[in-house]
């Protein structure tokens, strides 16, 4: 299985992948050693960088760490291969343009049958690689492109949201489907169920944690995640706990929609 990680935050905060325990996960103290990925929102585009290296090991990772990318929306995945092989266009996060939109999404969990599934038709977005989580990200995007493309914009919330509450009832039905899935404006989630340790499939499949540094220039650091700015709100989503904070575990179908370092909606 995978791990998933992301951010939403008021201010651009930055993380190094290379650092403590989410890179550890990345085939260090935990067996997810197939490649990983993070996005990073930036100036209405999204700087994608993908390896197939573990992540506890990988040259791209440090170079994430040195370089200090900040952004007020990171998505990242540590990958455990079940379906496809260790390539890079099996690699998450994936990303895709719509109505001038860079849309990123990463999952964790197994869709059994989405290829033949009916409700998982593909539209004009075709997968690059071979896995699940590919071809579901691009069913999504066909369901919201006549939104994307009518509005003349930013589609309303509500019904961008109804679209993706949709989406993951759906394809929760096929299996484990934690999603992290973002459009520019936006961070959508969905919290299920994910293999565990012990072997087993069941909640929680994503934690919560949310920070508020109230002094100008307070520092908040912690499994691999440093925030600095005046008044900053961050709200940190994780497959497992990465720090000793009061990371919440989201329970069984969640689904939230942040912005700005805050939950705004939810389903």
């Amino acid at each position: 299985m995978c791990e998933l990680f992301a951010i939403s935050s008021r201010l651009p905060a930055t993380v190094s992948l290379s650092l403590k325990t989410l890179a550890e996960h990345g085939g260090g103290s935990a067996p997810h050693a197939d490649g990983w990925g993070i996005a990073y929102y930036r100036d209405g585009d999204a700087r994608v960088i993908k390896d197939t290296s573990a992540a506890h090991d990988s040259d791209w990772a440090r170079f994430v760490q040195s370089r200090g990318l900040s952004s007020t929306t990171i998505i990242s995945h540590i990958r455990g291969a079940t379906r496809g092989g260790v390539r890079l266009q099996n690699t998450h996060p994936f990303a895709r343009e719509l109505g001038g939109r860079m849309h990123v999404l990463a999952h964790n969990g197994t869709l059994e049958g989405v290829f033949d599934h009916p409700d998982f038709a593909l539209g004009r977005f075709r997968p690059i690689g071979e896995t699940d989580s590919e071809h579901a990200f691009c069913n999504l995007l066909a369901r919201l492109e006549g939104l994307w493309l009518s509005e003349g914009g930013v589609p309303p919330l509500d019904r961008r949201l109804a679209v993706f509450t949709a989406f993951a009832a759906q394809a929760r039905a096929l299996g484990a489907a934690n999603f992290i899935y973002a459009d520019g404006d936006t961070l959508f989630v969905h919290a299920n169920q994910r293999h565990h340790e012990d072997g087993c499939i069941r909640p929680p499949g994503l934690h919560i944690l949310d920070r508020r540094c109230r002094a100008p220039q307070e520092t908040v650091s912690g499994g691999g995640v440093s925030v600095t700015g005046d008044i900053q709100a961050i709200t940190l989503l994780a497959s497992v706990p990465l720090t000793d904070e009061d990371w919440q575990p989201l329970p069984e179908n969640t689904i939230l929609a942040l912005s700005q370092g805050k939950v705004v909606a939810r389903a």
